[in-house]
Protein backbone atom coordinates (compact mmCIF):
# COMPACT_ATOMS: atom_id res chain seq x y z
CA UNK A 1 0.00 0.00 0.00
CA UNK A 2 1.43 3.36 -1.06
CA UNK A 3 1.71 6.14 1.52
CA UNK A 4 -0.92 8.86 1.35
CA UNK A 5 1.61 11.58 0.51
CA UNK A 6 2.87 9.54 -2.44
CA UNK A 7 -0.67 9.01 -3.74
CA UNK A 8 -1.37 12.73 -3.50
CA UNK A 9 1.90 13.48 -5.29
CA UNK A 10 1.00 11.02 -8.06
CA UNK A 11 -2.45 12.60 -8.40
CA UNK A 12 -0.94 16.07 -8.65
CA UNK A 13 1.52 14.79 -11.25
CA UNK A 14 -1.26 13.32 -13.36
CA UNK A 15 -3.17 16.62 -13.17
CA UNK A 16 -0.09 18.55 -14.26
CA UNK A 17 0.47 16.17 -17.19
CA UNK A 18 -3.17 16.48 -18.29
CA UNK A 19 -2.99 20.27 -18.08
CA UNK A 20 0.29 20.31 -20.03
CA UNK A 21 -1.27 18.07 -22.68
CA UNK A 22 -4.28 20.35 -23.04
CA UNK A 23 -2.01 23.39 -23.38
CA UNK A 24 0.18 21.57 -25.91
CA UNK A 25 -2.72 20.46 -28.10
CA UNK A 26 -4.42 23.86 -27.86
CA UNK A 27 -1.25 25.72 -28.83
CA UNK A 28 -0.73 23.46 -31.86
CA UNK A 29 -4.34 23.89 -33.01
CA UNK A 30 -4.03 27.66 -32.62
CA UNK A 31 -0.72 27.57 -34.51
CA UNK A 32 -2.52 25.95 -37.46
CA UNK A 33 -5.10 28.74 -37.31
CA UNK A 34 -2.60 31.54 -36.66
CA UNK A 35 -3.91 33.97 -39.34
CA UNK A 36 -7.48 33.63 -38.10
CA UNK A 37 -6.51 33.86 -34.42
CA UNK A 38 -4.39 36.96 -35.04
CA UNK A 39 -7.20 38.56 -37.05
CA UNK A 40 -9.69 37.97 -34.22
CA UNK A 41 -7.24 39.26 -31.62
CA UNK A 42 -6.42 42.36 -33.68
CA UNK A 43 -10.13 43.06 -34.18
CA UNK A 44 -10.79 42.84 -30.43
CA UNK A 45 -7.84 45.10 -29.58
CA UNK A 46 -8.89 47.69 -32.14
CA UNK A 47 -12.51 47.46 -31.02
CA UNK A 48 -11.41 48.24 -27.47
CA UNK A 49 -9.56 51.29 -28.84
CA UNK A 50 -12.38 52.58 -31.06
CA UNK A 51 -15.32 51.78 -28.79
CA UNK A 52 -15.35 55.23 -27.09
CA UNK A 53 -15.64 56.91 -30.50
CA UNK A 54 -18.54 54.67 -31.47
CA UNK A 55 -20.20 55.37 -28.13
CA UNK A 56 -19.92 59.13 -28.60
CA UNK A 57 -21.27 58.97 -32.13
CA UNK A 58 -24.24 56.84 -31.08
CA UNK A 59 -24.99 59.29 -28.24
CA UNK A 60 -25.08 61.98 -30.92
CA UNK A 61 -27.87 59.94 -32.58
CA UNK A 62 -25.66 58.55 -35.33
CA UNK A 63 -26.81 55.03 -36.33
CA UNK A 64 -24.54 52.42 -34.77
CA UNK A 65 -23.67 50.84 -38.13
CA UNK A 66 -22.59 54.23 -39.47
CA UNK A 67 -20.58 54.99 -36.31
CA UNK A 68 -18.80 51.65 -36.68
CA UNK A 69 -18.10 52.27 -40.36
CA UNK A 70 -16.75 55.77 -39.70
CA UNK A 71 -14.46 54.40 -36.96
CA UNK A 72 -13.07 51.62 -39.16
CA UNK A 73 -12.53 53.85 -42.20
CA UNK A 74 -11.05 56.62 -40.03
CA UNK A 75 -8.58 54.21 -38.45
CA UNK A 76 -7.66 52.81 -41.88
CA UNK A 77 -7.05 56.30 -43.29
CA UNK A 78 -4.96 57.22 -40.24
CA UNK A 79 -2.75 54.13 -40.51
CA UNK A 80 -2.37 54.43 -44.29
CA UNK A 81 -1.52 58.12 -44.07
CA UNK A 82 1.07 57.46 -41.39
CA UNK A 83 2.73 54.73 -43.46
CA UNK A 84 2.80 57.02 -46.52
CA UNK A 85 4.44 59.82 -44.53
CA UNK A 86 6.99 57.38 -43.09
CA UNK A 87 7.74 56.04 -46.56
CA UNK A 88 8.24 59.54 -47.98
CA UNK A 89 10.50 60.53 -45.08
CA UNK A 90 12.54 57.33 -45.41
CA UNK A 91 12.90 57.76 -49.18
CA UNK A 92 14.09 61.37 -48.81
CA UNK A 93 16.79 60.41 -46.33
CA UNK A 94 17.76 57.01 -47.76
CA UNK A 95 20.50 58.30 -50.11
CA UNK A 96 21.98 60.56 -47.45
CA UNK A 97 21.93 57.74 -44.91
CA UNK A 98 23.64 55.35 -47.34
CA UNK A 99 26.53 57.77 -47.77
CA UNK A 100 26.79 58.40 -44.04
CA UNK A 101 26.55 54.67 -43.32
CA UNK A 102 29.47 53.91 -45.63
CA UNK A 103 31.74 56.34 -43.78
CA UNK A 104 30.33 55.16 -40.46
CA UNK A 105 31.11 51.54 -41.26
CA UNK A 106 34.66 52.47 -42.18
CA UNK A 107 35.03 54.30 -38.87
CA UNK A 108 33.64 51.28 -36.99
CA UNK A 109 36.11 49.01 -38.77
CA UNK A 110 38.99 51.32 -37.89
CA UNK A 111 37.83 51.39 -34.25
CA UNK A 112 37.62 47.58 -34.15
CA UNK A 113 41.15 47.27 -35.51
CA UNK A 114 42.81 50.04 -33.49
CA UNK A 115 40.66 49.93 -30.34
CA UNK A 116 39.95 46.23 -29.86
CA UNK A 117 42.95 44.82 -31.71
CA UNK A 118 40.99 42.75 -34.20
CA UNK A 119 42.66 41.81 -37.46
CA UNK A 120 41.37 43.05 -40.80
CA UNK A 121 41.18 39.44 -42.02
CA UNK A 122 38.72 38.59 -39.23
CA UNK A 123 36.56 41.57 -40.06
CA UNK A 124 36.64 40.62 -43.74
CA UNK A 125 35.47 37.09 -42.94
CA UNK A 126 32.60 38.44 -40.84
CA UNK A 127 31.53 40.72 -43.69
CA UNK A 128 31.67 37.84 -46.16
CA UNK A 129 29.54 35.63 -43.89
CA UNK A 130 26.97 38.40 -43.41
CA UNK A 131 26.82 39.01 -47.17
CA UNK A 132 26.26 35.29 -47.84
CA UNK A 133 23.41 35.15 -45.33
CA UNK A 134 21.75 38.22 -46.81
CA UNK A 135 22.05 36.78 -50.31
CA UNK A 136 20.75 33.42 -49.11
CA UNK A 137 17.66 35.08 -47.67
CA UNK A 138 16.66 36.09 -51.19
CA UNK A 139 15.94 32.45 -52.08
CA UNK A 140 12.91 32.57 -49.82
CA UNK A 141 11.12 34.97 -52.17
CA UNK A 142 8.14 32.71 -52.83
CA UNK A 143 7.68 32.04 -49.15
CA UNK A 144 7.88 35.78 -48.48
CA UNK A 145 5.22 36.46 -51.11
CA UNK A 146 2.95 33.85 -49.55
CA UNK A 147 3.48 35.46 -46.15
CA UNK A 148 2.52 38.87 -47.55
CA UNK A 149 -0.69 37.45 -49.00
CA UNK A 150 -1.43 35.76 -45.68
CA UNK A 151 -0.90 39.01 -43.79
CA UNK A 152 -3.14 40.92 -46.21
CA UNK A 153 -5.86 38.29 -45.84
CA UNK A 154 -5.63 38.46 -42.05
CA UNK A 155 -5.77 42.27 -42.16
CA UNK A 156 -8.88 42.22 -44.33
CA UNK A 157 -10.55 39.69 -42.03
CA UNK A 158 -9.61 41.80 -39.00
CA UNK A 159 -11.22 44.90 -40.55
CA UNK A 160 -14.46 43.05 -41.31
CA UNK A 161 -14.56 41.56 -37.81
CA UNK A 162 -13.81 44.97 -36.32
CA UNK A 163 -16.81 46.48 -38.08
CA UNK A 164 -19.17 43.78 -36.85
CA UNK A 165 -17.81 43.91 -33.29
CA UNK A 166 -18.32 47.67 -33.14
CA UNK A 167 -21.72 47.43 -34.81
CA UNK A 168 -23.19 44.42 -32.97
CA UNK A 169 -21.15 44.30 -29.77
CA UNK A 170 -23.92 44.80 -27.15
CA UNK A 171 -26.47 42.62 -28.94
CA UNK A 172 -23.84 39.95 -29.64
CA UNK A 173 -22.86 39.83 -25.97
CA UNK A 174 -26.50 39.50 -24.90
CA UNK A 175 -26.93 36.67 -27.42
CA UNK A 176 -23.81 34.95 -26.09
CA UNK A 177 -25.08 35.13 -22.49
CA UNK A 178 -28.23 33.23 -23.42
CA UNK A 179 -26.07 30.09 -23.71
CA UNK A 180 -25.56 30.12 -19.91
CA UNK A 181 -28.00 28.89 -17.31
CA UNK A 182 -29.84 31.50 -15.32
CA UNK A 183 -27.84 30.75 -12.17
CA UNK A 184 -24.46 31.22 -13.93
CA UNK A 185 -25.39 33.99 -16.35
CA UNK A 186 -24.67 36.76 -13.87
CA UNK A 187 -21.16 35.42 -13.19
CA UNK A 188 -20.44 35.06 -16.89
CA UNK A 189 -21.61 38.61 -17.51
CA UNK A 190 -19.49 39.95 -14.65
CA UNK A 191 -16.41 38.07 -15.87
CA UNK A 192 -16.90 39.21 -19.46
CA UNK A 193 -17.32 42.84 -18.49
CA UNK A 194 -14.26 42.70 -16.22
CA UNK A 195 -12.21 41.20 -19.04
CA UNK A 196 -13.41 43.82 -21.52
CA UNK A 197 -12.68 46.66 -19.09
CA UNK A 198 -9.17 45.27 -18.62
CA UNK A 199 -8.65 44.98 -22.37
CA UNK A 200 -9.84 48.52 -23.06
CA UNK A 201 -7.68 49.88 -20.25
CA UNK A 202 -4.66 48.00 -21.57
CA UNK A 203 -5.07 49.08 -25.19
CA UNK A 204 -5.65 52.75 -24.38
CA UNK A 205 -2.85 52.77 -21.82
CA UNK A 206 -0.27 51.08 -24.02
CA UNK A 207 -1.20 53.34 -26.96
CA UNK A 208 -0.68 56.44 -24.79
CA UNK A 209 2.65 55.16 -23.45
CA UNK A 210 3.81 54.23 -26.96
CA UNK A 211 2.90 57.69 -28.26
CA UNK A 212 4.81 59.41 -25.44
CA UNK A 213 7.85 57.17 -26.02
CA UNK A 214 7.77 57.83 -29.77
CA UNK A 215 7.56 61.59 -29.25
CA UNK A 216 10.44 61.50 -26.77
CA UNK A 217 12.64 59.45 -29.11
CA UNK A 218 11.80 61.65 -32.10
CA UNK A 219 12.68 64.84 -30.22
CA UNK A 220 15.97 63.31 -29.05
CA UNK A 221 16.88 62.13 -32.57
CA UNK A 222 16.07 65.53 -34.05
CA UNK A 223 18.17 67.34 -31.43
CA UNK A 224 21.12 65.00 -32.00
CA UNK A 225 20.69 65.16 -35.79
CA UNK A 226 20.16 61.46 -36.46
CA UNK A 227 18.54 60.70 -39.83
CA UNK A 228 15.26 58.79 -40.22
CA UNK A 229 13.86 60.37 -37.05
CA UNK A 230 10.23 59.94 -38.14
CA UNK A 231 10.51 56.28 -39.24
CA UNK A 232 12.41 55.43 -36.06
CA UNK A 233 9.74 57.17 -33.96
CA UNK A 234 7.03 55.14 -35.69
CA UNK A 235 9.07 51.97 -35.12
CA UNK A 236 9.33 52.90 -31.43
CA UNK A 237 5.56 53.42 -31.25
CA UNK A 238 4.83 50.01 -32.77
CA UNK A 239 7.53 48.20 -30.76
CA UNK A 240 6.16 49.53 -27.47
CA UNK A 241 3.10 47.30 -27.89
CA UNK A 242 5.40 44.42 -26.92
CA UNK A 243 6.02 45.13 -23.21
CA UNK A 244 9.61 45.35 -21.96
CA UNK A 245 11.26 43.75 -25.01
CA UNK A 246 9.77 45.98 -27.71
CA UNK A 247 11.13 49.28 -26.43
CA UNK A 248 14.56 47.70 -26.00
CA UNK A 249 14.55 46.45 -29.58
CA UNK A 250 13.54 49.88 -30.94
CA UNK A 251 16.24 51.55 -28.84
CA UNK A 252 18.91 49.23 -30.24
CA UNK A 253 17.83 50.09 -33.81
CA UNK A 254 18.02 53.81 -33.04
CA UNK A 255 21.52 53.44 -31.61
CA UNK A 256 22.70 51.41 -34.62
CA UNK A 257 21.35 54.01 -37.07
CA UNK A 258 23.11 56.78 -35.15
CA UNK A 259 26.31 54.72 -35.09
CA UNK A 260 26.23 54.08 -38.82
CA UNK A 261 25.33 57.68 -39.66
CA UNK A 262 27.44 59.79 -37.30
CA UNK A 263 29.72 57.49 -35.35
CA UNK A 264 30.15 56.45 -31.70
CA UNK A 265 29.61 59.89 -30.11
CA UNK A 266 26.09 60.38 -31.43
CA UNK A 267 25.36 56.70 -30.80
CA UNK A 268 26.21 57.18 -27.13
CA UNK A 269 23.99 60.28 -26.99
CA UNK A 270 21.11 58.32 -28.52
CA UNK A 271 21.73 55.49 -26.07
CA UNK A 272 21.51 57.95 -23.17
CA UNK A 273 18.26 59.37 -24.56
CA UNK A 274 16.81 55.89 -24.98
CA UNK A 275 17.71 54.99 -21.39
CA UNK A 276 16.10 58.19 -20.08
CA UNK A 277 12.89 57.57 -22.04
CA UNK A 278 12.69 53.95 -20.97
CA UNK A 279 13.33 54.79 -17.33
CA UNK A 280 10.57 57.39 -17.45
CA UNK A 281 8.28 54.80 -19.02
CA UNK A 282 9.07 52.05 -16.52
CA UNK A 283 9.13 54.13 -13.35
CA UNK A 284 6.51 56.78 -14.08
CA UNK A 285 4.23 56.10 -17.03
CA UNK A 286 3.53 52.40 -16.57
CA UNK A 287 2.67 52.60 -12.83
CA UNK A 288 0.40 55.61 -13.40
CA UNK A 289 -1.27 54.53 -16.65
CA UNK A 290 -1.08 50.73 -16.72
CA UNK A 291 -1.09 49.88 -13.02
CA UNK A 292 -4.85 49.79 -12.60
CA UNK A 293 -5.47 48.14 -15.96
CA UNK A 294 -3.09 45.18 -15.60
CA UNK A 295 -2.31 44.62 -11.91
CA UNK A 296 0.38 42.15 -12.99
CA UNK A 297 3.90 41.86 -11.62
CA UNK A 298 6.63 42.72 -14.17
CA UNK A 299 8.00 39.17 -13.83
CA UNK A 300 4.63 37.77 -14.92
CA UNK A 301 4.61 40.15 -17.90
CA UNK A 302 8.14 39.13 -18.91
CA UNK A 303 7.34 35.41 -18.68
CA UNK A 304 4.13 35.90 -20.65
CA UNK A 305 5.93 37.81 -23.42
CA UNK A 306 8.70 35.19 -23.62
CA UNK A 307 6.23 32.29 -23.71
CA UNK A 308 4.03 34.05 -26.27
CA UNK A 309 6.97 34.73 -28.56
CA UNK A 310 8.07 31.09 -28.37
CA UNK A 311 4.57 29.83 -29.18
CA UNK A 312 3.49 32.29 -31.87
CA UNK A 313 6.40 34.62 -32.65
CA UNK A 314 5.78 38.36 -32.79
CA UNK A 315 2.00 37.90 -32.68
CA UNK A 316 2.28 35.84 -29.52
CA UNK A 317 4.50 38.45 -27.89
CA UNK A 318 1.95 41.15 -28.72
CA UNK A 319 -1.02 39.22 -27.36
CA UNK A 320 0.51 37.49 -24.35
CA UNK A 321 0.27 40.36 -21.85
CA UNK A 322 -3.34 41.43 -22.55
CA UNK A 323 -4.43 37.78 -22.64
CA UNK A 324 -2.91 37.02 -19.24
CA UNK A 325 -4.30 40.25 -17.77
CA UNK A 326 -7.81 39.60 -19.12
CA UNK A 327 -7.87 36.01 -17.86
CA UNK A 328 -6.61 37.08 -14.45
CA UNK A 329 -9.28 39.74 -14.05
CA UNK A 330 -11.99 37.38 -15.29
CA UNK A 331 -11.01 34.77 -12.70
CA UNK A 332 -11.09 37.45 -10.00
CA UNK A 333 -14.53 38.56 -11.16
CA UNK A 334 -15.93 35.01 -11.12
CA UNK A 335 -14.60 34.39 -7.62
CA UNK A 336 -15.70 37.76 -6.25
CA UNK A 337 -18.95 38.03 -4.25
CA UNK A 338 -22.07 38.48 -6.31
CA UNK A 339 -23.19 42.05 -6.79
CA UNK A 340 -26.40 43.37 -5.42
CA UNK A 341 -29.54 42.60 -7.42
CA UNK A 342 -30.14 45.02 -10.21
CA UNK A 343 -26.52 46.14 -10.59
CA UNK A 344 -25.90 43.93 -13.62
CA UNK A 345 -27.76 44.91 -16.76
CA UNK A 346 -27.84 42.63 -19.78
CA UNK A 347 -28.36 44.71 -22.87
CA UNK A 348 -31.03 43.39 -25.19
CA UNK A 349 -30.31 42.96 -28.87
CA UNK A 350 -30.95 46.08 -30.87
Amino acid sequence: MLPSWLRRLALYGVCVLIFAGVVFVTSHVLALLTPVVLAIAAALLLAALFEPLVHRLTRARVPRWLAALVSVLGGLVLVTGTLVLVGIAAADEATKLATQAASGIEEIQRWLVEGLGLKEEQIGRLQAQLTERLQGSGTAGLQGAATVLEVLGSALLALVLLFFILKDGPSGWAWFLRAFRADTREKADRAGRAGWDTLTGYVRGIALIAAIDAIGIRVALLLIGVPLALPLAVLTFLACFVPILGATFAGVICVLVALAAHGPTDALLVLAAVIVVQQAEGNLLEPLIMGRALRLHPAVVLIAVAAGSLIAGIGGALLATPLVAVLYRMVLAVNSPAEAPGTVSLEKPA
